[in-house]
Parts: C-alpha cells; structure tokens; sequence
C-alpha cells in the first residue's frame, strides 16, 4: 500500500529549483514515485511537493540520493518539512 508524502520546502530560486526538480523524473518514476510540485502563491520562495511513494523506506531511499541531495544543496535554505500521509 503507498504513502501519501507532502513536502514543504524553503528554495532560494523556486525556477532553478523546479528545474531540478524535474530533472528527477525518471529516477522518482522508476522508484515507483509519483509526485507534483507547487509553488505557494503567497509566499513564492515555499514549494510544496505532494505525491505517492510505494513506502517510506522507498521514499527515504530517494530523498537521500546523492542527485536528490545536490538539489538540497544548491537551492533549498534549510532541511525540508517532511510529512507522511497513510488512508485510513
């Protein structure tokens, strides 16, 4: 069963950071994941990544890939809210 994961981001370029963002695509999809990136309209430097992953495990194997990691790096001002979501 998969998990319902909302992740709330501080970016210093939210353009550089979708870019990059989409550039891990096919990783995301081929690790089973399935997410969309938002922009808050209020406060345009927060991006909100909300999605599916087949589990947390499979989740944290992503988020802490090395190509995942670089995108923290370079664009994100500190460490990502992270929340999980399970149907009840």
């Amino acid at each position: 069963m998969s998990i319902t994961v909302i992740i709330e981001a501080n970016v210093k370029d939210f353009e550089k950071w979708l870019t990059l963002f989409n550039e891990l695509e096919a990783q995301r999809q081929e690790a089973g994941i399935n997410f969309k990136a938002f922009k808050n309209n209020s406060k345009p430097e927060t991006s909100f990544v909300i999605g599916t992953a087949p589990s947390q495990q499979v989740f944290f194997e992503f988020f802490n890939s090395p190509e995942r990691l670089s995108i923290q790096q370079s664009v994100i001002l500190k460490q990502p809210k992270i929340t999980f979501l399970e149907l009840v």
